[in-house]
Parts: C-alpha cells; structure tokens; sequence
C-alpha cells in the first residue's frame, strides 16, 4: 500500500511532462507546416510574404490556435488525473 501511493506521484508527473511535451511538439510541428504555406497564400494575396499586417494577423491566430489546444490538453491530463 505504500508502494501505490509512492508511484501515483511519479504517475501524475509523468503525465504531466508528457503532456506539456505532447503540447511543444504539436506547436512545433504544426508551425513549421504551416508557415510556408501561409506565407505562399499570403504572397499570392498581398504580392509579398513580407507584409507587416497580414504577417502579425498569421502571428495572433496562430497564438489563439496554440493556446485554445494548449488548454484542451490541460483539461484531458486534469481529468486523467481525477481518474488516477
């Protein structure tokens, strides 16, 4: 019985650094798959990849997106919690 409660600790911590590494990686990766593309579109409608509104617009959708999915994750490893 103490063995069980000396491994739910280490659980809940492995759970927790999985998900923030499952939350990195999906960032990163999801960044760099888009970011040429959105540039491409973005040269095709402005006629460059370097126009200052559009680039920022990219910038804050693209912090929504990562924040929104940042907090699903968090709830899910919150609940996965409740149920350890």
């Amino acid at each position: 019985m103490a063995d069980e409660a000396k491994e739910e600790p280490l659980k809940v911590i492995a759970l927790d650094k999985i998900a923030a590494l499952i939350t990195a990686a999906f960032g990163l990766v999801a960044a760099l798959a888009w970011n040429d593309a959105i540039k491409a579109i973005f040269k095709e409608i402005f006629g460059t990849a370097n126009a200052i509104v559009p680039m920022l617009i990219y910038a804050i959708v693209v912090t929504i997106a990562a924040v929104v999915l940042t907090v699903i994750v968090a709830r899910a490893v919150a609940n996965a919690k409740k149920l350890m």
